[in-house]
């Protein structure tokens, strides 16, 4: 949140951070695409739309790989996959502090 353009260096009032909160989390939660989530946005990952989107993205690219094959020099494009687990601040594994 604090890397976003319009958060403000300090909150006027307990007011002011909870009216930002309210436009900035439905943003982020319904429409802002994540690389690390396949370019999805969190709540079609929490909802588990995903894999139908994924599905539905490599229907569209397939489509365009076959009207076009001269567009797609190295190979057919494929739909970003799809982690098992994403971090924000992934804990240490305690097993590489062993070695």
């Amino acid at each position: 949140m604090k890397y976003r353009p319009e958060f403000p260096d300090r909150f006027g009032s307990i007011q002011d951070a909870r009216g930002f909160c309210l436009r900035f989390f439905p943003w982020y939660n319904d429409e802002h695409r994540h690389s690390a989530l396949g370019l999805m946005a969190p709540a079609m990952v929490h909802y588990d739309q995903a894999p139908l989107i994924r599905q539905q993205r490599q229907t569209v690219l397939d489509a365009a790989y076959q009207a076009h094959p001269e567009h797609f020099v190295r190979k057919p494009p494929q739909a970003p996959e799809l982690q098992q687990v994403v971090w924000i601040n992934k804990p240490p594994d305690p097993e590489e502090k062993n070695h």
